[in-house]
Formats: C-alpha cells, sequence, structure tokens
C-alpha cells in the first residue's frame, strides 16, 4: 500500500513535539504487584496495569460513572497515528494494555513515516527488529506487540479504537486518505492527542480537533491531555492525564487502553474542555516565559498562571457552554498541565529568550526548535483572530497582551496593564 505523501523532513522535525506471549491464543496471567521502587528502578520496564482507575476520594465527585471495560465478548483493535515521541509513548502504553487486558487484540500498530536510514535500512525495519524509536524515545524498550506500519490505510486496517496524535499541519492529508470508502471499520472509535485549534476567521467559528474527526470521518471522538511529558511518561514516572468522553462507553474504552499503574487516567465527559485546555495553556506559558524574560520571581508568574488558567476556562465556557469549568480547576488537562507548561517546555523557553535577546520567534525557532513551530505564538494569532472578529476581546486582557507582544506592537512589560 502506497504511503501518504507529505514533507518528510518537515514531518521529522514537527512529530518531535507540540512528547512475549508464548500463547497468542489466551492472554498471559497477570505480573504480580511490585513497589514502586521497585518499578522506577528499572528503566524501559513494561509493568502490569491497575485494573481499576484511581484516584483520591475528593477527586471522585468530578469524575465520569461508568462501568469498567471487560471486553463484553467483543475484541477491540487499537493503532496510533503518529510515531512521534508522545505518539510513541501512547502506543507504548497501549500495547502493554492489549498484551496485559481481555477484550483487547494483542498487536497494536503504528503509523511510522518510511524512510531510509544511512547504513541502517527501513526505520520501520529497525523500529520492529529492535523494539526501540531511537530518534524519539532512545534506550526505551517498545513491546514486542507493538508493530510499525508505513501505510496509513494498513495501519488503521481492521482498528476500532484509533489514536490520533500528529502534528495539527499534517492532519489534513491523513484525514483525506482515511476518508475514503472502506478505509475505516464500521463502528470504530477515535481519541485526540493533538494540541491546538482550527478558526474560522470569515464566520468567526472555532473548532476543536475532536469535533473536526467527528466531522470529518464519523467518528466518535475523545479527547487526552494533561501534564504529560513524553519521556516522563515513557520512563513510567507517575503522572496523570484526562480523557473528555462523548459517553460513557468511550470513558471505560479509553481508560482501559491507557491507564496503568504510574499512568493514572481521569475520564470527564466534557470532550471540549480537555481539548481547549491542550491549546490554551501554550498562550499562557508564553506569558510565563515573558515574566520570566524580565527577571520578575514567583509571585509575578503565579499571578500570570492564575489569571491565565481563569481566561482558558472563562473562553471554553464562553463558547462551548456545554464544557466545565472543574475541568480547568480539578483536573491534569486544565491546572496540572498549566503549570508544568509554564516552568518548562519550549514556548516559555522560547517567550523568555524573545524578551531578553530581542530576536522574534521565527530566530528562536530555527536557533532553539531546528525550525520547529512554537504552538502557542500560533495559537495566540489565532485566539486573538477568534476573539476580535465575536467582538470580545476586552473580554481576555491576558490573551490579547501575549498576541501584542508576539507581534511586537507593545513592550513585554506592558502584559500587566489592564489584566
Amino acid at each position: 500500500m502506497a504511503n501518504l505523501s507529505m514533507s518528510q523532513q518537515k514531518q521529522e522535525q514537527d512529530e518531535a513535539e507540540g512528547d512475549d506471549a508464548a500463547d497468542k491464543d489466551s492472554k498471559r496471567e497477570r505480573r504480580p504487584s511490585e513497589s514502586v521502587a521497585e518499578g522506577l528502578s528499572r528503566k524501559g520496564s513494561l509493568k502490569a496495569p491497575i485494573p481499576r482507575r484511581g484516584s483520591s476520594p475528593a477527586l471522585a465527585p468530578f469524575l465520569a460513572k461508568y462501568d469498567e471495560f471487560t471486553g463484553d465478548g467483543k475484541t477491540q483493535k487499537i493503532c496510533v497515528i503518529g510515531s512521534g515521541s508522545w505518539g510513541t509513548a501512547l502506543a507504548r502504553l497501549a500495547a502493554v494494555n492489549a498484551e496485559e487486558k481481555d477484550g483487547f487484540d494483542e498487536e497494536v500498530r503504528f503509523w511510522v513515516r518510511q524512510r531510509e536510514i544511512p547504513g541502517k535500512g527501513l526505520l520501520t525495519d529497525i523500529i520492529n527488529e529492535t523494539h526501540e524509536n531511537a530518534r524519539y524515545l532512545p534506550e526505551m524498550k517498545l513491546p514486542d506487540n507493538l508493530v510499525a506500519v508505513p501505510s496509513l490505510t494498513e495501519c488503521v486496517k481492521g482498528a476500532t479504537l484509533i489514536v490520533f496524535c500528529v502534528p495539527h499541519q499534517f492532519l489534513p492529508p491523513v484525514l483525506k486518505e482515511l476518508a475514503k470508502p472502506g478505509v475505516l471499520t464500521k463502528g470504530a472509535r477515535a481519541i485526540s492527542a493533538i494540541k491546538g485549534i482550527e478558526v474560522d476567521l470569515k464566520n468567526a467559528e472555532i473548532y476543536t480537533y475532536p469535533s473536526i474527526l467527528e466531522r470529518k470521518l464519523g467518528l466518535p471522538c475523545s479527547a487526552l491531555g494533561g501534564a504529560n511529558i513524553a519521556l516522563e511518561v515513557a520512563n513510567e514516572e507517575f503522572c496523570e492525564t484526562t480523557i473528555g468522553c462523548p459517553s460513557p462507553e468511550d470513558c471505560a474504552l479509553w481508560e482501559a487502553v491507557f491507564s496503568t499503574q504510574m499512568f493514572r487516567v481521569h475520564a470527564v465527559t466534557d470532550v471540549a474542555g480537555v481539548s481547549l485546555s491542550g491549546a490554551l495553556k501554550n498562550v499562557v506559558a508564553i506569558a510565563a516565559g515573558v515574566v520570566d524574560g524580565l527577571g520578575m520571581g514567583g509571585n509575578t508568574k503565579s499571578a500570570i498562571i492564575r489569571i491565565g488558567l481563569l481566561e482558558m476556562a472563562a473562553f471554553t465556557k464562553e463558547f462551548f457552554p456545554n464544557s466545565s469549568p472543574h475541568t480547568f480547576s480539578h483536573h491534569s488537562a486544565g491546572v496540572a498541565d498549566l503549570i508544568t507548561t509554564s516552568f518548562g517546555g519550549r514556548n516559555r523557553k522560547c517567550a523568555e529568550a524573545f524578551v531578553k535577546t530581542g530576536k522574534t520567534f521565527d530566530e528562536l525557532e530555527e536557533e532553539l526548535l531546528n525550525g520547529q513551530r512554537l504552538q502557542g505564538v500560533i495559537t495566540s494569532e489565532e485566539i486573538f483572530g477568534f476573539l476580535e472578529a465575536r467582538g470580545r476581546l476586552e473580554g481576555y486582557p491576558l490573551f490579547e497582551k501575549v498576541y501584542r507582544i508576539c507581534k511586537r506592537e507593545i513592550e513585554p512589560k506592558a502584559i500587566f496593564e489592564g489584566i
């Protein structure tokens, strides 16, 4: 099957985002439990998942209500579209669970753009032979049942659960290929781990990627987001993620796909909130980087983060009325992801350098990110254009300030005026 055609060099840059069953006819018995210390001492380990989601009792009222997925007689087949660091980390989690849990086909496929590695051979062959994605997750063991596939249509063949984790600028040709008759399995479901939004300025409309996937492919689509750095997830450092789902059935399925002992999944019914938080937090991270560039301390930065979180929640509630403010205040997709991004990551880093060096973001992208685009700068422009078209700029002064600073319309120190 022919591979989907795209700019290979740009794909390789942007995908960095944006992080042994003996008997194939039966699931092997679950491994005995181990201590956290024992787990963390084994780099690249593939520990057994826990059978049920866990969380603090204080969070229980803010989680979706659903029954645990037990297999129900139908075998689910998982595939992952995307092989950057985050796509590989998610594919690794899914493959571990597919092998351990009832109700899943053990083989998990993930789409890897084919290319020749000088002196080594084809990339997919290398990944499948070494069980390592050396470019994006070096020295991280991948399960034997995770198979790299160079053909997009072959990757999704027979799949009932499809994980989308490609840079958003590469999504249109992917959707064009998948929308062809007979490519997707009837009744399949999708989940988006894509950061960003799409804005239609002509009609003053804004769209999340789950809504785009649903419209273009006719699949019910959930959203995954949180304070999830790909390498830390792959290293099995404890973290949480949030999945926003359109139904209890989707909650149960996607929790079963991703939840492990060290990767805690919390399901909510707010698809839009999880999606928007992943995009808007990058704008606030730019603001946090401006504070760092100005040489100001923790008081100032915490104030900017708090104001940013409020604008994120208010924006989502205003334009997606069915969303919940709890997604931002109570879940990893909101406050935790915002904190992580505001203290680390490329948006904060480049915004600090923007203030200190006087260089443009285009220059900093080339210098610090090898040409990769900053999602926060792109999103700030889209949000500004949308709010201007809706006549609502005065409601979101921090978002407006970030855009004008990025465009050099105002000085960085003006970020504190009117917020």
